[in-house]
């Protein structure tokens, strides 16, 4: 039998929360944010991706949505403690991309830097 077989649970749900997007809002979610606030941290992302990696978010159970009675109405985002609980982990993910990123860009450049490119 696979070690990860098609049935594995966590497929699907590592194909929902490990996009960039989706590491990047949980990231930013520190406390309930808005739309606009969540935007603005995240330099590069489109609204409608944005939209997308929310909803994704909130599906899963990660993130709640709550509408503002504000004129205009307002949205704010806010993690789940199922959310919260992913914020450890995470955090030691991006600290081993931080403190490995000069590694793993020199093994692009050597890779790259090669004839056939393999």
């Amino acid at each position: 039998m696979p070690r990860f077989s098609a049935e594995c649970p966590s497929r699907p749900i590592l194909d929902q929360i490990a996009d960039k997007w989706s590491m990047m809002v949980l990231a930013v979610l520190e406390q309930p944010t808005r739309f606009n606030d969540i935007k603005r941290q995240l330099e590069g992302v489109t609204q409608r991706v944005l939209t997308q990696t929310l909803r994704r978010l909130e599906r899963n159970g990660l993130i709640r949505r709550r509408v503002l009675e504000t004129s205009p109405v307002g949205v704010e985002y806010s993690l789940t403690p199922l959310g919260e609980s992913f914020r450890e982990p995470f955090t030691r993910l991006y600290d081993w991309t931080v403190e490995h990123s000069d590694e793993v860009l020199s093994a692009q450049q050597e890779y790259d830097g090669r004839p056939s490119g393999r």
